[in-house]
């Protein structure tokens, strides 16, 4: 059975699906919590309000931005077949596309394999630090909470409203048909878009403290931009979201628990 050629537009509303986004993007908020606060402990110290409240403050602002941008990538997206298939067909209890077909195994099996090229380039040529058991435990669930922040929000920003924001504007400029090199185009401003996205928690933290740190961040974080992006065009926001995933688990879980043996 064919699958539903990219590009194909997409029927329906989008504010029940937005607002699932949204509430989605503040538990996935609350879950990146103690990873901040153990990744910027000075900076929660100083906070001028209660932790409590900051933490439901930041949690409801990721919320408004994934419902709000969420909304504005499927209306932008819609006429390009960029969507959220399962959960559109799951929120509206309608039925999916029978067309349309899961690469769940694909793509998490290529979050995992970014994760692996991120951490090979980052480590090349450096030598292998190891941390003590019990620093790496206390670190790898923190990031595995962590890991549904990139999953869920990123995606929905940098992805859904992104991908489907360029893809619109540069078909837009082509009497509004939709080009394959434009969501090429798109997903890869998308990606460096994601990467920078990264470099104020860098600078925060000093690890962007050089011109060659600042585009090695960049480059990094981009290239698993670009595989999630090509998979939000080819199977939608979902594979992208557990491609996120996967990268993140391999990247904040695997990572110090390996390098704890």
């Amino acid at each position: 059975m064919a699958m539903t050629p990219p590009g194909t537009p997409v029927r329906g509303p989008h504010l029940k699906l937005a607002l699932l986004l949204g509430a989605a993007g503040i538990l996935a908020a609350l879950a990146l919590s103690p990873y901040l606060m153990a990744l910027m402990p000075l900076k929660f110290a100083a906070l001028p309000m209660p932790l409590w409240a900051a933490l439901a403050a930041q949690a409801l602002q990721a919320g408004v931005l994934c419902w709000l941008l969420g909304w504005l990538g499927l209306f932008l997206g819609a006429r390009h077949g960029l969507d959220a298939p399962w959960l559109r067909a799951w929120v509206y209890r309608r039925p999916r596309d029978p067309a349309r077909r899961a690469r769940w195994w694909l793509a998490a099996l290529l979050g995992v394999l970014a994760a692996l090229l991120v951490i090979g380039i980052q480590r090349a040529g450096s030598p292998w630090h190891g941390i003590d058991p019990g620093a790496a435990l206390d670190s790898a669930w923190r990031g595995a909470l962590a890991s549904l922040y990139g999953g869920i929000v990123e995606e929905t920003e940098c992805r859904l409203l992104l991908v489907s924001l360029f893809v619109w504007l540069l078909a837009w400029c082509n009497r509004r048909q939709a080009r394959p090199w434009m969501f090429v185009v798109a997903i890869a401003l998308a990606a460096l878009l994601f990467g920078a996205g990264h470099l104020p928690t860098a600078f925060a933290i000093g690890m962007a403290h050089a011109p060659f740190a600042i585009v090695r961040i960049v480059l990094l974080n981009a290239l698993v931009g670009l595989v999630t992006g090509t998979l939000f065009w080819k199977y939608g926001l979902e594979h992208a979201m557990l491609a996120h995933f996967s990268a993140d688990l391999v990247l904040h879980v695997g990572l110090p628990l390996a390098a704890s043996l």
